[in-house]
């Protein structure tokens, strides 16, 4: 089926959905371990729901659960920092570093692929580490919440790997309910040792003001809703143009932090040059990736 000027329209909404995500992590008083509980426990129960009403099979063989819930102890790891580089530091700080994913998962790939790595790939890796610093080189105050997001996205890189290799033998919806409820689990079992070692002030598990309101639009829309349009949405646009708009997500969220959050949100110029270094990056590396594979000559039959 060909895609249409809604399918595309769709896709830019929920990559606006995805860059919304670090500025509920500011609206919401929670921390980031209660805040990722929550939005996993959420979700999890979500998707379960909904196949609950159409009454089919949420089962796994019990190893390849074992596989899908270690994965997401991986996210619930990748969004605690995530969430947590948000509220030390700011959303645009953290959508910055966030920025570096899919670099991350150029270099990651190859690892678990075990696939040659590409000459351009490093040159846009070189590039993300000088716009690194240049943030870091004005934005000093920030290195914590930077570095945070740093390993958020090697984690989101590590995941998406992962998944890429999961999806091949599992309903997409089957692998969200199990890393949704890994992840839970994951929280539930460092709750312990963040509570004791990692914080003075316990854990924080009562709901504040709307803090239940935007909980449920970070664990309905933000990950049930989004995730299942976006596998919808795959039916019909290409891999390339699905990586190209999602490469937008930093883009969408660091306006919306500046437009919902004014003036603690703006940084200095040398902030946003060093991000348009590592978005420009970002967005030639799927280009230059397309470009390679058309370029690379068809080997005759036989």
């Amino acid at each position: 089926m060909n895609a249409t000027i809604k399918d595309y329209l769709m896709l830019h909404l929920i990559v606006l959905i995805w860059g919304f995500t670090a500025i509920l992590g500011l609206l919401i008083s929670l921390p980031a371990i209660e805040l990722v509980f929550y939005r996993t426990l959420i979700a999890s129960l979500g998707v379960a729901a909904l196949f609950m009403l159409q009454r089919k099979n949420l089962l796994l063989t019990f190893p390849d659960m074992m596989k899908v819930t270690g994965v997401g102890f991986v996210i619930a790891m990748h969004w605690i920092l995530f969430f947590w580089s948000a509220r030390i530091s700011t959303a645009s700080v953290c959508l910055a570093g966030m920025a570096t994913t899919s670099l991350w998962t150029a270099f990651v790939d190859p690892l678990f692929n075990r696939t040659k790595i590409k000459w351009y790939e490093v040159g846009l890796g070189l590039m993300v580490i000088s716009g690194l610093l240049v943030i870091f080189s004005f934005e000093s105050g920030y290195w914590i919440g930077i570095s945070m997001a740093l390993g958020s996205a090697f984690l989101g890189a590590v995941f998406s790997v992962l998944n890429g290799k999961l999806a091949h033998k599992h309903n997409p919806y089957k692998i969200t309910f199990y890393e949704m409820a890994g992840a839970c689990l994951f929280t539930l079992l460092f709750m312990p040792i963040y509570s004791n070692f990692m914080t003075d002030e316990g854990l924080q598990l009562s709901w504040v003001g709307y803090d239940w309101f935007w909980l449920f639009i970070l664990g309905g829309i933000c990950t049930v809703y989004a995730f299942s349009v976006s596998v919808e949405l795959m039916k019909r646009l290409s891999v390339f143009t699905i990586n190209l708009t999602v490469n937008l997500e930093p883009v969408y969220g660091i306006v919306l932090a500046v437009l919902i959050f004014g003036e603690s949100e703006k940084m200095t110029p040398q902030f946003y040059l060093g991000t348009g270094i590592i978005l420009v990056s970002v967005l030639t590396y799927p280009v230059l990736n397309y470009w390679n594979k058309r370029r690379k000559p068809v080997r005759p039959l036989g």
